[in-house]
């Protein structure tokens, strides 16, 4: 939906569209530049080579992010986002892999346990591209829930990544809470000359329907695998597609914590009180 059509007709339209783009590509900057790391490893990278290829994306995306910083195409509130996500993210990774979930079939130095250290970057690249799309697109929300509940939901949603191996599995009942948290939360952001909304439950879709896409590059290119792909590599399951939505609200909690979302008339606060009032 959008809150005033593009002048100019198909033109205005086509500008936004282009807009659109190019500011989308600049937000996944970091992402971007890690999977196409990942791609052309898979090409280039020799046997027998004295630097593992895991190590090689570990010390490039550390590399990446210094060299972002330096340039200030990344600021400082983004880079602890990415931390975060990087703590977050390996935690994950070491309890997912082993419990057989996926595994990292090459061998490398710079790992704990079974879990190469550049794989914290995966998610930290997906915590960089909320950081950067909220400035870059100027976002701002209507109805948004108190910060407070959404912590309560992302908490529930890390620790059921954990706890469904051994009890009950309460994803469904987290995709219903979330669907009834964020339901009249609309997201409202500048593209160029106009400011479009739609509904956030949408975007966290869209969003992870790309994380998605992006999951089945990586298998591809044997940077992790899940069971099933050992022998040749097979599409990754859509059922995936569940678990980045709930991880990405996990990840847009996160981000809220560092870039406090704004209502239409630029209020920042915590409980988010002005934003229950929709224009």
């Amino acid at each position: 939906m959008l809150d005033t059509l593009p002048a100019h007709g198909a033109a205005g339209a086509a500008v936004e569209f282009l807009v659109f783009g190019l500011k989308q590509a600049w937000a996944c900057l970091f992402g971007g530049a890690m999977l196409g790391l990942i791609i052309a490893t898979r090409y280039l990278w020799p046997d027998g080579a004295p630097l593992a290829r895991y190590d090689f994306l570990f010390l490039a995306a550390v590399g990446l992010q210094l060299a972002l910083l330096a340039a200030r195409l990344e600021t400082p509130r983004e880079a602890s986002v990415i931390l975060i996500f990087h703590v977050v993210g390996t935690a994950m990774e070491l309890f997912k892999t082993g419990a057989g979930s996926w595994s990292y079939p090459e061998a490398n130095l710079f790992r704990i346990d079974g879990v190469p250290l550049f794989s914290g970057f995966m998610y930290a690249a997906v915590g960089s591209y909320l950081a950067r799309i909220t400035r870059i697109f100027d976002m701002r929300y209507t109805s948004y829930p108190p910060l407070w509940a959404t912590v309560v939901l992302a908490a529930g949603i890390y620790v059921n990544f954990f706890t469904h191996h051994y009890t009950l599995d309460i994803r469904l009942l987290l995709f219903a809470a979330t669907a009834l948290m964020f339901l009249r939360t609309q997201v409202h952001y500048r593209v160029f000359r106009f400011r479009h909304r739609m509904p956030l439950l949408l975007g966290f879709l869209l969003v992870s329907l790309f994380i998605w896409f992006a999951e089945n590059i990586g298998t591809w290119s044997r940077a992790w695998i899940y069971p099933g792909q050992e022998a040749a590599w097979t599409p990754v399951s859509l059922n995936k597609l569940g678990a980045w939505y709930l991880l990405m609200i996990i990840s847009f909690v996160l981000v809220s914590l560092v870039h406090r979302p704004r209502g239409l008339g630029g209020t920042d606060d915590g409980s988010a009180p002005g934003f229950a009032q929709s224009r």
